[in-house]
């Protein structure tokens, strides 16, 4: 007998790869098992079924300016082209194409990944604070006209959700997805006897590179750091490299998520050292929970709200303080009993509070709501 489909659901990024882990692992991926029909347009190389979710390709944009004047138009077009039941889009800047969609009568979900105001209040590229200042109180109303006019609102933060206090809204962290995790094994890689670091993410100024590498110099033993993910830029890069600690970092490129659970499982502490940008302090980061459900023990920047939900998981520095992050580098492999007690804590809390597996419920319940308006 032939699975029936419960509707067809189109999911838009102009910003994010297409096997994105929440976009495509937990979202499309939950919602394909659940009986749905998904389809992800995004830019990519080529159209592609992957884990029978199909990839509407459009082209890739050359640059922010190339995205923003074509490439949005583009994933419009072909979103319209599939003509699904809802449709579900990712980045601020395809706000006016929901709108667009909404016009036209269709259903639509605004996904909101980062506090957005917060996020642009932090823009070094906006040389001016006051221009700061509009564009997020600008960002700020073009949500709450969000929240009025489309038929529902995911955040991804449960601090900011607060921010969208309506029955349209639910609050959907980025919580790992443990069957995915236990299923991986650990990678092959020529490994030494040294402990190893690891971080994983954007490898820019803000996220504390530069600190971490600084820190593993003033290490007293010998200690490998493992950076995985894309360089802000070449000359970010050859700026870091040029830092004592250098010596003691291998860089792993940028990695799909199966790649990231393999490579965790062979590293002894988690890296998490962002600076107090005000994005930063109210979002959870999603290397922490992926980093708890592989029993890494972890040091992070020392931010109330980061304090509050990984305590007991963590130790907590500042940021901007290399010496202070290897005094507690340290301090961690000194005391393997400690690392190992945070390592199982932080596996425990994700088993009972922060899986996907649990999380992904709500998502299910939005869109049975929406479909049934």
């Amino acid at each position: 007998m032939n699975e029936v489909k419960k509707g067809k659901v189109v999911h838009l990024t102009s910003v994010h790869f297409p096997l994105d882990t929440r976009i495509f692992y937990k979202e499309c991926v939950t919602l394909q098992r659940a009986g749905y029909e998904v389809v992800l347009v995004a830019p990519h190389v080529h159209s592609e079924t992957v884990d029978n979710i199909s990839i509407h390709a459009v082209p890739k944009p050359k640059n922010r300016r190339d995205r923003i004047l074509k490439t949005i138009w583009q994933i419009y077009w072909a979103g319209l082209e599939e003509q699904a039941d809802v449709y579900h889009f990712h980045d601020p800047e395809l706000l006016p194409i929901g709108l667009l969609l909404k016009m036209r009568g269709k259903k639509v979900i605004y996904d909101i990944h980062e506090n957005l105001p917060a996020q642009i209040l932090g823009k070094e590229y906006l040389a001016f604070v006051k221009l700061r200042k509009f564009i997020a109180r600008l960002a700020h109303w073009s949500e709450r006209v969000a929240l009025a006019l489309f038929d529902g609102v995911v955040v991804a933060n449960p601090l900011v959700a607060a921010r969208f206090p309506s029955p349209k809204a639910i609050s959907l962290a980025n919580y790992p997805i443990l069957n995915l995790i236990d299923r991986i094994e650990p990678a092959e890689v020529e490994t030494t006897k040294s402990p190893v670091l690891i971080y994983v993410g954007g490898l820019t100024p803000i996220r504390g590179v530069k600190e971490m590498v600084r820190a593993v110099g003033l290490v007293k033993r010998d200690v490998e750091l493992w950076l995985a993910g894309p360089w802000a830029s070449e000359d970010f890069r050859r700026q870091c490299s040029q830092l004592a600690g250098w010596d003691r970092v291998r860089y792993l490129g940028f990695l799909t998520p199966k790649e990231v659970y393999a490579y965790l499982k062979h590293a002894d502490v988690g890296m998490a050292v962002l600076h107090p940008q005000a994005n930063y302090l109210t979002n959870l980061p999603v290397k922490g929970f992926e980093y708890m459900a592989c029993s890494l023990p972890m040091i992070m920047s020392d931010f109330p709200y980061w304090r509050q939900v990984f305590d007991g998981a963590a130790r907590f520095v500042n940021p901007l303080d290399p010496a202070e992050i290897a005094e507690a580098i340290e301090s961690l492999l000194n005391y393997s009993e400690e690392a190992q007690t945070m390592g199982m804590t932080g596996r425990r809390m994700v088993e009972e509070r922060f899986s996907w597996e649990a999380e992904s419920r709500k998502l299910l319940s939005l869109y049975a709501r929406v479909l049934a308006r």
